[in-house]
């Protein structure tokens, strides 16, 4: 850690320290080398560069870890907790925050019991750990069962077919990028994301070197995506179909006995239920509604097959629309079929040095869901957690069991969830919110109590989550780099911990986390190095509980990372199903794959069709107020074929009206040829214009919130995941009044 002088000591220290941490701004795990003068506040204070030695990512280096002086420095950042006082936010200090989360919170517990307080945490807590390690003893301490993430946008339905196809939500199986010579990849846009639920640096240079040993890369996407650029081959695909494509290509693979499941054969079960129910599924019947025709559908799946070393690879494109399990389901049918699980250049289970529960010794519980259920809609449970889509009706509908107050961590649901004039409503209705959150945004401005943390500079960081889906084994340990007097989140964690305990603002915090090591301990029956208190106590007792032979000290004195090698096979160990077997029939996925079948007799619908897109400068919500990553490229426009532009008087650069089945926005228009038709985009995590937030560069180029489209009653059924993508819309110019000039 860095020896700077402390902000309660005047002046800090101006000497240069140099230090080579992980970039915690997305799933890609970046080497940074950081020079910081001072405490970094000052223009020039903080000079990045990609570490060029770096275990992973070599030297690769995004627009958005090199920004990461500026998010440290951002003037609209949060130091100071908030209170809201008459209608406006106040800073104050942290005992009078504690004091008021205390007060109001044992208030809605006495009147309304322990369940009406929920918990929401968004992207971010997985990228520190703080809310990798702290935020399940909150949720033991409030006693709710009303637990919310942004998965539920997001990946769910990938971890729940892992969970019954493996037996746990935690065994994913991630692409070898680097050995494969076939990558078939469904509604992912790496090159952008840099990577989901696939840490996997410089993927554009992975990609590149798949064509360079000969190799193939066929992008299915209705958008061209620098992706798609960067591929052989781009099939436009029309949205919300993957599920059905990958039903044909697993029939023309197992019809055309392509089928050579290897090694696999011994450990896999429920084949030949998929050989029944992909049957209803030929690539003549699924053509006309996946926009893809039978010919090529045939021929994907006879490359795949062929391939010497292949993996199918879907992400947000297939987990975001209405058949995202099943989707999800199919990517890994499709990769075992082929023989291409667990072998090196197919799919692969990563085994991380910490925390990965397919790596502990001894048995481990089958993955089972819908253990509880939402009391409205009445959702099951998934992971511990309800979807998100329908918290709105679990704060708005009265009755007993009613949510009444809220906690989130890093999470902005009011924008970037489905139907979010409805959940701004929900939460401006709220007695009580809680927010550990560095800025005033969408959500907070809603909050009673705003708990700000340290910036990514300020505090000590390890990928215990992100490192479970690497596509290289390694770790790392970032120390901190600037000092602060903003205690560190895992602290402000434990003492709402103790709040919601009944133990008071001055519960003591050490005692608690000495608490939370004691269990983490007897989990692993290891014991910690002495002197280790936080974040560093739990992450050295999982690496002593690891698959390696580590400890933190090990990896602390490994700068630019350690090692573990590539990815290796895994199977049968990783497995805890029921049987033993990756079971391919697990009845969710049957369930799911007859209401798929049903929609092969619907009609295809000619209407307009709105999709997400990403970029590189942005991350969801939360990054558009750094002057480094705005303008340029990165804006949010409405684009459109020139086709449908023509049909429906659009023009380049005009605004026109977009009508979802939740409510409407207004958006510039951009004329492309890169969407195919009938397929419209908005990008994700824009609408900064509501007032009561605090944000001066955002709000100069608020964008629109295509999260005001969506409609939240439209779900993958098995895990209630929002359908964000595919999502049906008309669009109309709209007429821009002209001034008529008096002499």
């Amino acid at each position: 850690m860095s020896t700077t002088t402390s902000h309660s000591e005047a002046p800090p220290s101006r000497a240069e320290r140099t230090a080579h941490v992980t970039c915690p701004l997305c799933e890609a795990t970046c080497g940074l080398e950081v020079t910081v003068r001072g405490d970094g506040r000052e223009p020039g204070d903080v000079r990045v560069r990609g570490d060029r030695d770096d275990v992973l990512s070599r030297g690769y280096l995004c627009p958005k870890g090199a920004a990461i002086g500026e998010l440290h420095a951002d003037p609209d950042r949060l130091r100071r907790p908030l209170v809201k006082r008459d209608g406006v936010h106040v800073e104050v200090s942290w005992e009078e925050a504690y004091a008021e989360v205390a007060r109001r919170l044992s208030a809605v517990q006495a009147e309304h019991g322990r369940g009406s307080v929920a918990v929401y945490f968004g992207n971010p807590s997985a990228h520190h750990l703080a809310g990798a390690l702290y935020l399940r003893p909150l949720v033991r301490a409030l006693g709710t069962t009303q637990v919310y993430s942004a998965g539920t946008v997001d990946q769910v339905p990938k971890m729940f077919a892992s969970g019954y196809l493996f037996g746990d939500v935690a065994t994913v199986a991630v692409p070898d990028l680097d050995h494969t010579d076939h990558l078939l990849l469904l509604g992912g846009n790496p090159l952008v994301s840099n990577g989901s639920m696939m840490t996997a640096p410089d993927v554009r240079g992975k990609l590149r070197r798949i064509r360079e040993r000969g190799g193939s890369v066929v992008v299915v996407d209705p958008v061209r995506t620098r992706t798609a650029d960067a591929a052989t081959e781009h099939v436009a695909i029309r949205p919300g179909t993957d599920a059905l494509l990958l039903m044909s290509l697993v029939h023309t693979v197992l019809d055309e006995g392509l089928d050579d499941l290897g090694r696999l054969a011994e450990h896999v079960s429920g084949l030949d239920e998929v050989r029944e129910v992909v049957a209803a599924f030929p690539p003549e019947a699924t053509a006309e509604h996946t926009g893809v025709d039978a010919a090529t559908t045939r021929r994907l799946a006879r490359e795949l097959a062929a391939a010497d070393r292949a993996v199918v690879y879907g992400r947000m494109g297939t987990t975001t629309s209405g058949f995202g399990t099943v989707a999800s389901w199919l990517v890994d049918v499709l990769n075992v079929v082929t023989g291409n699980l667990d072998r090196p250049g197919g799919a692969m289970f990563p085994k991380a040095a910490a925390g990965q529960p397919n790596t502990r010794p001894g048995p481990r519980k089958p993955f089972r869901h819908g253990r509880w259920h939402s009391r409205v809609q009445e959702r099951p449970e998934v992971m511990s957690e309800l979807p998100v889509a329908t918290l709105p009706d679990e704060i708005l509908t009265p009755g007993a069991g009613r949510v009444r107050a809220v906690v989130t961590v890093g999470g902005n649901p009011c924008l970037s969830a489905p139907d979010s004039a409805r959940m701004q409503e929900a939460f401006g209705s709220l007695d009580l919110l809680v927010c550990v959150d560095p800025y005033l945004n969408e959500t907070t401005r809603h909050a009673d109590v705003v708990l700000p943390g340290p910036s990514p500079l300020e505090r000590p960081h390890y990928d215990v989550l992100l490192y479970q889906y690497a596509v290289r084994n390694v770790a790392h340990w970032s120390p901190a780099v600037v000092d602060t007097d903003v205690p560190q989140e895992w602290r402000t964690l434990l003492t709402l911990s103790g709040i919601a305990a009944g133990l008071g603002p001055g519960a003591d915090v050490d005692a608690l986390d000495d608490e939370v090591a004691r269990q983490v301990a007897a989990s692993y029956g290891v014991t910690a190095a002495a002197g280790l208190t936080g974040p560093e106590r739990l992450v050295d007792l999982m690496l002593r509980g690891g698959p390696y032979d580590l400890t933190l000290a090990d990896v602390q004195a490994a700068p630019h990372g350690v090692d573990l090698g590539p990815l290796q096979p895994r199977l049968p160990e990783v497995l805890s199903t029921p049987s033993g077997t990756v079971e391919l029939a697990a009845e969710p996925f049957l369930r799911d794959a007859e209401r798929l079948r049903v929609t092969l007799d619907e009609p295809v619908g000619d209407g307009l069709l709105l999709v997400g897109r990403r970029h590189l400068r942005s991350n969801n919500s939360w990054m558009h107020n750094l002057p480094a990553l705005s303008g340029g490229t990165n804006l949010c426009t409405l684009q459109v074929h020139p086709d449908d532009a023509e049909r429906l008087g659009l023009v380049d650069g005009g605004p026109a009206r977009v009508v979802g089945p939740a409510g409407e926005v207004e958006a510039p228009v951009e004329v492309t040829d890169r969407v195919r038709t009938g397929v419209v985009t908005l990008p994700h995590g824009w609408g900064h214009d509501l007032p009561g937030t605090r944000g001066e560069v955002a709000a100069a180029r608020p964008g629109v919130n295509s999260n005001l489209l969506a409609d939240a009653r439209t779900l993958d059924e098995p895990t209630g995941t929002a359908t964000v993508n595919a999502v049906p819309v008309t669009v109309v110019p709209v007429s821009v009044p002209t001034l008529t000039v008096v002499d």
